[in-house]
């Protein structure tokens, strides 16, 4: 879908001319990056799936253990989180902005507005791997896996998103369900959004946050999300560890004389991102355990699995 589309003329024409060159000045003005040929990251289901997937039994340990509690609505708030959560990193891969197409799969789910959002992190990225970079770092000709890949930011944005939730409450809460609402929409039903466009993945979450905001219980912080967003993040970073291309994990500390060494597996064991290995074996156990996890953190699953009170005074 590309601006006309929006309800706009074409491009040239007095109605749009000075939006169309605002965004070609912003690529003058930013250091210019090649963006034919930016790889399309074809892992955003199994990001997502794997965020569900990792918070869902974070919050089983968690309840079991330290008797950490709850809702159904604050679970499936903070699985919603995680996942979109888990997409999130991949917003410094950009596509062509004025043409709607190309980049990660997060940077696709508002259409133009999330494009261009990437376009700029990604340039920032670059510019920061520019300034930040050893004399053994290799070139790079976009910032895709550079910050946004980091121990750092997962820290940085969940410390960030826990403060916004728990100071301002549920305004906040809303702003962060809607963004992150779309990124998991885009991710976990990548097919069915690629067809109808970015107007569904704003649809659902607005109509998710908007129900969420309604459920979730009053006189919470809620900074739990900060918890979720940064678990989210950090899995993302740890599922491309596990491809050929690896991620800077542990900048800004030098690992042999560089400090955005890209930490990762052996290429003969590493997986190809969209590979077989991946739809076919990693993805499919992924979504079992998320099915698993949700049926698990249900109230009366849990009280059939530990309660037994119910035998015991039977067999008495």
């Amino acid at each position: 879908m590309m601006l006309r589309d929006w309800g706009f003329a074409a491009p040239g024409t007095a109605r749009v001319g000075r939006v169309w060159d605002s965004l070609h000045s912003l690529q003058t003005l930013l250091p210019k990056l090649p963006l034919n040929g930016v790889p399309t990251m074809v892992m955003g289901p199994t990001h997502a799936m794997s965020g569900a997937a990792l918070w869902l039994a974070g919050s089983a340990v968690a309840d079991i253990a330290f008797g950490i509690d709850q809702s159904s609505a604050e679970l499936v708030v903070g699985t919603i989180v995680a996942a979109g959560a888990a997409l999130y990193p991949d917003i410094d891969c950009a596509g062509k902005v004025t043409e709607n197409k190309g980049g990660s799969t997060v940077a696709r789910s508002f259409g133009v507005a999330s494009l261009f959002v990437a376009e700029c992190v990604e340039r920032l990225c670059y510019w920061f791997y520019l300034l930040t970079k050893s004399k053994k770092d290799k070139k790079r000709k976009n910032g895709h896996r550079t910050f946004t890949h980091t121990a750092v930011h997962a820290a940085l944005v969940g410390t960030g998103t826990g403060f916004l939730a728990a100071q301002f409450g549920k305004p906040a809460v809303i702003a962060i369900l809607f963004v992150l609402t779309g990124l998991a929409v885009r991710g976990l039903l990548a097919e069915t959004v690629e067809k109808k466009g970015w107007v569904v993945t704003t649809g659902v979450a607005l109509a998710a946050s908007y129900g969420m905001y309604r459920f979730l219980p009053e006189g919470r912080d809620y900074w739990i999300l900060g918890l979720a967003m940064g678990i989210g993040c950090f899995i993302h970073i740890l599922g491309d560890m596990i491809t050929k291309m690896g991620s800077p994990l542990f900048f800004p500390i030098p690992i042999q004389g560089r400090r955005w060494r890209d930490i990762g597996l052996p290429n003969k064991i590493a997986l190809r991102a969209g590979g077989k290995e991946e739809n076919r074996i990693l993805l499919p156990v992924l979504t079992v355990l998320v099915v698993i996890g949700m049926l698990y953190n249900v109230p009366e699953v849990q009280h059939l699995i530990f309660d037994t009170s119910t035998g015991q005074g039977a067999a008495e």
